[in-house]
């Protein structure tokens, strides 16, 4: 399981072979080592024990930190998740040659099919109560179907050659897949255009949370794929940037934290900022929300996985493709 501690004061230690969390000196939740993938802390002025730091190393188990925005600040793994030199050195190499072409192409191809069907999951509710909402939607799809195509028609030997022309294509089908997310939660909530850092609104506040718990997630499947998460495809290199974490999100942004938050404000769901930033109450429930959506199954290579486990799939076939071990085929989740 996937464990979040988001109580101010909290305390995270160690009983056993058991993590034990205590609030006000009782004991609030004990997991079983061998039962945690991660423990992701979303809280101010919680305390961790060494004995629990060495206890999740050993079990594997990686330690997330993140602010109130959303944003990852800090990461405790053990270092023989990155014992693996063969994979990090195809990685590299694969930078300079085709290997780098396709699976800029692939990451930017999920993203948008996932675009595309993000939209059709949330148009087929409204198909008989806002027909013109509906038929709008589906128009809006066929266009992103259209800008999709043109990926096959970018041709190149390295990744440096073909970014600007990847980075057209996903901005035209971005630009008319949030324009289609307004008119979707038009009454629902305000929502003009996508913000990141600094949002300053609830959707875009939401959404950047919800991608902060899923970037943790992603980061940790590359490590455990023995991946450099720094070097990138689509992407390109920055210092402190984990290009790679980066590109693979894409895949998994719509399906996992897009349908949730969208689905919240569909259904009602009302939220005030408190100087700008979500309250605590809001950031724990959507944090549950999430990570209730990772553990939902989906498609996969012809069988049902959990959306974990799709994530952990996924990087562990970036790792087989740059080895010369297999192909690369992005996730597209269903609608």
């Amino acid at each position: 399981m996937n464990l979040i501690v988001s109580n101010y004061g909290s305390f995270i230690g160690k009983t056993s072979e058991r993590l034990v969390v205590k609030e006000k000196g009782k004991v609030v939740q004990e997991v079983p080592f061998f039962d945690l993938k991660q423990v992701t802390i979303t809280t101010a002025g919680a305390t961790l024990s060494s004995d629990a730091i060495r206890m999740c190393m050993e079990y594997g188990v990686q330690i997330n930190f993140l602010s109130r925005t959303g944003q990852p600040y800090a990461k405790i793994s053990s270092p023989q998740l990155t014992a693996t030199v063969q994979t990090r050195r195809e990685q590299l190499m694969a930078y300079l040659d085709q290997r780098g072409v396709i699976l800029a192409r692939a990451f930017v191809m999920g993203k948008i099919k996932n675009q595309i069907n993000t939209l059709k999951y949330f148009a087929k509710y409204r198909k008989e109560a806002r027909t013109e909402t509906y038929a709008e939607v589906i128009t809006a799809t066929k266009k992103m179907e259209e800008i999709l195509q043109e990926l096959d028609s970018c041709q190149g030997e390295k990744i440096d050659q073909l970014r600007g022309q990847f980075l057209s294509v996903e901005g035209r089908a971005s630009a008319i897949y949030w324009q289609q997310v307004g008119a979707i939660l038009e009454g629902k909530v305000e929502f003009t255009a996508r913000e990141h850092r600094g949002a300053t609104d609830p959707f875009n506040s939401m959404l950047n949370y919800g991608y902060g718990i899923l970037y943790s997630q992603i980061w940790s499947a590359v490590l455990l794929a023995g991946l450099e998460p720094f070097a990138g495809f689509m992407h390109v290199d920055r210092p402190g940037k984990p290009s790679l974490v980066l590109d693979l999100i894409e895949e998994f942004r719509q399906p996992v934290v897009d349908r949730v938050v969208i689905a919240m404000f569909g259904k009602g769901y009302k939220v005030e900022l408190e100087e700008g930033k979500l309250p605590d109450q809001t950031r724990k429930y959507l944090a549950q929300r999430i990570m209730t959506r990772l553990e939902a199954s989906e498609n996969y290579a012809g069988k049902k996985y959990k959306l974990s486990n799709i994530i952990q799939r996924q990087a562990r076939s970036i790792a087989t493709f740059v080895r010369g071990e297999g192909k690369y085929r992005p996730f597209v989740g269903g609608w």
